[in-house]
């Protein structure tokens, strides 16, 4: 019977870290919120081909990459290194979706605003 009362007084405790940690994110000051983005209005958007929108995706998720992968930045006290990881995988889901011949908005915005985050945080 005691441990039983443990057990669930753990669980318990458990479930309330859980809780307290998620919303501590959920008020994370740096994430973007409903289409808030230092970039102002998306370019990337405004490419119409494919093709375009293929070479500009490529050119940011490179050089997100780049910045992801150097230790200047991952040791950085800034969050360049949190924007670029962000903008690396967004660029790559929206690269993904073009090479299959579907214009992903959502990926394209955050492929944008997500790198446009990282290069104000470098400067």
């Amino acid at each position: 019977m005691r441990n039983s009362i443990k057990t669930v007084f753990a669980a318990a405790l458990l479930v309330a870290a859980g809780a307290a940690a998620y919303a501590a994110d959920i008020s994370d000051t740096q994430a973007p919120v409903g289409g808030q983005c230092l970039a102002g209005a998306p370019v990337v958007l405004t490419s119409t081909s494919d093709g375009a929108l293929r070479v500009e995706v490529t050119k940011l998720m490179d050089e997100a990459v780049a910045v992801a992968e150097s230790p200047e930045w991952v040791a950085s006290p800034r969050p360049v290194f949190l924007w670029a990881s962000e903008a690396k995988v967004a660029c790559g889901k929206a690269y993904g979706y073009l090479r299959s011949g579907y214009q992903d908005a959502e990926y394209l915005y955050k492929c944008e605003c997500f790198h446009s985050r990282m290069i104000s945080y470098m400067h």
